[in-house]
């Protein structure tokens, strides 16, 4: 039914005027209800004393609400629907109050089914409320508030009240959901009225037959229940062919466009409730692998065993949806502050640890699960779902088991989708301005010189003013993009180096250099063009590489990096000790450092683990004859300590901040000086 139709989430904007709109209504429909009642003398205690055909109807009228179902996307009973029928049928019977009262009391029961909020009970029973007043008001106008005796004047007056009911309780609901959605009034109540108008037009017709057999005796208030009935199997029909639309036919579970509709639901609900809201995407390990290996009809048989796991001991406010392929989908509502939404994702994967068996096979099944919140990591059903399923693509990078959304995921939201395009143009003519570098310096610390710099990116947007270089990697990393912003930062740090150079100053640049560079055979082409138009020695120039970048692509990053080392460009290691191979890649790659992450280094007097790490990494350098370079040197202790276990250098806070070009030589000058 219109009054309980909800498509979409919390109010847009002006949240006080949805929830102010909500109180005049109710304010209005008692003010109403009232007034009403006086004008059709319904106080007379006399309406007390009616047949049982009165009570007949009333029951039947809440007896339909025990039973809600989908129909048209709307959260209705298809007997329910015919609620209407006993309203218009004991209002011209019997009276305005007895109509309220029963109206009231068949919402109060739909309600109490569907598990509506307070705010969303209240309203319906105020928005039909004011309904009802209209309709009394124009069948007394036309009728002369005369008994109903089946003149053809009484039967307009019925299909006028009931008219007047449905597009009052339409532009009410109308004007609810614009506020709530930002849609245009006149879109939604022309969307409703389309797909109610042929429902509306048969429980006004069946409403006078109905008056007529209460008038003349209960048991045929009883005999048009039959007729009622077959309505109600006409539409259940019509229900179970939509609900085969939204259910996918293999698993018997919701389908896409079923679970939007649950999930939209479910979001109204939140927000009205003030609860959470988790929306979370599966996606299963090598099934393809089982299409192949045994084939499809294997592969559907444990996607139908999966579908009975998931459904099995289903709890409250949770509904799960078979997307195709080998993706489920999952919601849970009601979440309070207490409730961890990761705890949802446990229990997804809790449901794969036992292994299927099929055709006397074994399947051991795995998954990667992605989560997304309302109302914190989107505000609608779209957002939601992209967020939820950009952590899944996330958690299976990550070969983790589930992850929730982080903005610093998505490579392709709004905002990031203008820093790039602010960064392409930036980086479109050699000469704009926004991309430079800064320089920290690196020092031996077995006599304090300086031997040289690492390059740091710096970018500084238009508009947002400096922006933090790991978002505009993360931006540009997946991107062509990326490739412009190295040749630009490789250009800077090249100029810088024949600078230093013609300054007197013998120094070597760090250059940090992305998955993307190594993977490409044009970057080393173009870093031996450039270093020869620049005039600089290529062991001058070190090269940072992660070891997230080199499992990337181990292959075409290893050829890439041998590719460089024979360019005579230094090698290292960066963030050394936090991947898990690195021991591996110290013995096949042409490495000339290993740069110690500062996670290690700067807790390394307080903490005996990392200082175990620490001392441990420089002893292998020394073994496998590559320099070490300890980030995040931020105090003398740590210095002293380094020096002491034979560390060749170290850069960080205690010697100095990150600093433009000039301010780098003039830091250079006054150390000079002190030296």
């Amino acid at each position: 039914m219109a009054t309980t139709l909800m498509r979409n989430t919390a109010p847009k904007e002006h949240p006080g005027r949805y929830y102010g709109y909500m109180s005049a209504v109710a304010v209005l429909a008692i003010v109403g209800a009232g007034f009403t009642a006086v004008r059709a003398n319904a106080f007379d205690s006399g309406w007390f004393d009616v047949p049982f055909a009165f009570w007949l109807t009333a029951g039947l009228a809440l007896i339909a609400e025990l039973r809600p179902t989908r129909w048209g996307g709307l959260w209705m009973s298809p007997i329910a629907s015919i609620y209407l029928v006993y309203v218009l049928a004991t209002m011209i019977t019997w009276g305005f109050l007895p109509a309220l009262v029963v109206q009231s009391g068949a919402i109060l029961v739909l309600s109490f089914q569907i598990h509506s909020s307070s705010w969303r009970t209240i309203f319906n029973v105020s928005q039909q409320g004011l309904a009802l007043c209209v309709a009394w008001t124009v069948w007394n106008a036309i009728s002369g508030g005369m008994a109903w005796t089946g003149a053809a004047l009484e039967l307009l007056a019925v299909f006028a009240a009931g008219t007047a009911w449905t597009l009052t309780s339409t532009s009410l609901v109308a004007g609810r959901q614009t506020l709530r959605t930002g849609i245009g009034w006149s879109d939604l109540a022309l969307d409703w009225l389309k797909s109610e108008w042929a429902l509306r037009a048969t429980q006004i017709a069946i409403a006078p037959i109905l008056a007529t057999a209460a008038m003349s005796s209960w048991w045929l208030v009883a005999a048009s229940a039959i007729p009622i009935f077959s309505v109600y199997r006409i539409l259940q029909t019509a229900a179970d062919r939509e609900r085969e639309a939204d259910h996918d036919p293999l698993t018997g579970l919701l389908n896409r466009k079923g679970f939007q509709e649950v999930v939209d639901g479910k979001l109204a609900d939140a927000a009205e409730t003030k609860t959470a809201v988790a929306v979370l995407i599966l996606d299963l390990d090598r099934f393809a692998d089982v299409n192949s290996a045994l084939g499809h009809e294997v592969g559907d048989q444990l996607l139908v065993e999966l579908a009975k796991r998931f459904t099995t001991d289903k709890p409250p406010g949770k509904e799960i949806a078979h997307l195709g392929g080998d993706e489920f989908a999952f919601v849970w509502s009601e979440l309070d502050g207490m409730t961890d939404p990761m705890e949802c994702a446990r229990e997804i994967r809790a449901r794969l640890d036992a292994p299927i068996v099929l055709a006397d096979v074994s399947i051991e099944v795995d998954g990667s699960v992605g989560v997304a919140v309302f109302p914190d990591d989107g505000p609608d059903f779209q957002t939601l779902f992209r967020h939820a399923d950009i952590a899944m693509y996330e958690s299976k990078q990550r070969a983790g088991s589930y992850t929730r959304y982080g903005a610093e995921f998505d490579h392709h939201s709004p905002e990031r989708l203008h820093l790039l395009g602010d960064l392409r143009r930036a980086l479109d003519h050699p000469d704009a301005p926004g991309v430079n570098l800064f320089y920290q310096p690196q020092v031996r610390l077995a006599d304090g010189a300086v031997i040289g710099a690492e390059a740091l990116l710096r970018y500084s947007h238009p508009e947002r003013g400096v922006v933090n270089p790991a978002e505009i990697i993360e931006t540009a990393e997946h991107s062509s993009v990326m490739r412009m912003l190295t040749e630009r930062v490789v250009d800077i740090a090249l100029r810088q180096l024949r600078a230093w150079k013609e300054h007197g100053y013998d120094l070597r640049m760090a250059v940090n250099v992305s998955v993307r560079d190594l993977q490409s055979p044009e970057f080393t082409d173009f870093l031996t063009e450039r270093i020869d138009a620049y005039g600089v020695d290529a062991e001058k120039l070190q090269l940072e590489i992660t070891e997230s970048a080199l499992m990337a692509d181990p292959r075409r990053v290893l050829q890439n990096v041998q590719r460089l080392s024979d360019l005579g460009v230094g090698i290292s290691l960066d963030d050394f000790g936090t991947g898990f191979s690195s021991m591996q890649h110290l013995r096949r790659l042409p490495v000339t450092e290993i740069k110690i992450d500062k996670s290690f280094v700067t807790t390394l007097i307080d903490d005996p683990d990392n200082a175990a790490i620490v001392s441990t990494t420089i002893d292998l350098g020394r073994a496998l004859d590559v320099e070490v370079v300890a980030e995040g040197v931020e105090d003398e202790a740590v210095r002293k300590q380094l020096e002491g276990w034979g560390c060749h250098a170290g850069q960080g806070w205690h010697f100095a901040k990150p600093m433009s070009a000039d301010a780098f030589e003039r830091w250079m000058a006054d150390h000079q000086k002190r030296a």
